[in-house]
């Protein structure tokens, strides 16, 4: 939690120093993001929506890799084609974020069912925030797991904001879970700032849903502390003071780290330890991504068809032209 805290800070950072195009955050979720992916094993799919860095970070995706992402440079895997934080890892087993709001809940399904049919001690988590159940994707995610009965978790993050939209403007109802109930589907709600409950709630999921193969809806209660991203101005809809309550009071890593130090597991002079060690890291990682070049032009036209169809090699040639054109316009880290 500690090292995606940090990260968080630091990366956000840069991109109000114009280093990064965009960057969004997992402040006040860190709990839910790490938590989880303890209680989870390698083989569990895992299908996120954009707030879930942390159980990469957790899997093994190294700092350097979340950098070459942000940056979009040759080593990025996605070949600099998607924006920031659009993570994504095969070896993983972390499916690349994607833009629109909650494709990834029916495609949860559909890959849990295919579990179900290989036979696989597996299960697959779903991560999506409470404005996507706004989306019709959600009832057509959670149904079709219903009747097919797939291995899924549906893991909500009720952070109380979809951007600018509190939840009391989304829905009436009691929450999350109650929705998952009315598809037949076992809920249940948890305290998304305690670590442990979160890691609790997340293995007795897993463990029923491979064991009796059905889908389980968890819903997280947090707040999200951050700014919806670096293109969003929260103290614009919502009130400051309640934002720093949330951020100290309330804060999942602080209380997380006062349990382990009443135990003596943990003291002030080890966190003072890590926390340099990590910024030091983090620091590295950009610098490093930030020398790295870009992916070469050729790219924008790859992995899609067998045999660049014509329209597209006219593109091509027309940027060339430009290029040709205008060489002092085109960046100089874009190999031609």
């Amino acid at each position: 939690m500690v090292a995606l805290q940090i990260m968080d800070t630091i990366f956000y950072e840069a991109q109000r120093q114009g280093r990064l195009s965009f960057y969004l955050t997992s402040t006040g979720e860190e709990a839910i993001n790490i938590a989880s992916a303890a209680a989870l094993t390698p083989d569990d799919i895992v299908l996120p929506q954009y707030r879930e860095p942390g159980v990469l970070l957790w899997r093994g995706f190294t700092l350097e890799e979340f950098a070459d992402q942000l940056f979009g440079n040759k080593d990025d895997y996605g070949k600099g084609r998607q924006m920031p934080i659009h993570y994504g890892s095969n070896k993983l087993n972390y499916f690349t974020v994607s833009s629109p709001l909650t494709t990834q809940l029916p495609q949860a399904a559909g890959v849990a069912y295919s579990l179900k049919m290989d036979k696989k001690e597996a299960c697959v988590v779903v991560y999506f925030g409470d404005g996507s159940t706004s989306e019709g994707d959600f009832h057509a995610g959670l149904n079709f797991a219903a009747v097919m009965e797939s291995p899924v978790i549906f893991l909500c993050r009720n952070n109380g904001w979809a951007i600018s939209t509190p939840v009391t403007e989304q829905f009436r109802s009691d929450g999350i879970a109650i929705k998952g109930q009315a598809y037949g589907i076992r809920s249940i709600r948890v305290d998304g700032n305690d670590a442990l409950a979160v890691y609790s709630a997340i293995r007795a999921a897993r463990q029923i849903a491979i064991k009796e193969q059905r889908p389980i809806l968890v819903e997280a209660m947090t707040y999200r502390v951050s700014h919806h991203s670096t293109s969003d101005d929260s103290t614009k809809y919502r009130c400051v003071k309640e934002i720093e309550q949330w951020r100290t009071e309330k804060n999942p890593v602080t209380r997380f780290r006062k349990w382990i130090q009443t135990n003596d597991w943990w003291d002030d002079q080890n966190e003072t330890k890590l926390r340099g060690n990590i910024r030091k890291q983090v620091v590295e990682a950009i610098q490093a991504a930030e020398k790295v070049e870009k992916p070469p032009l050729t790219d924008l036209f790859g992995d899609v068809y067998d045999k660049i169809p014509s329209n597209l090699q006219e593109q091509e040639r027309f940027i060339r032209d430009t290029i040709k054109k205008y060489p002092e316009e085109y960046p100089s880290d874009v190999p031609v």
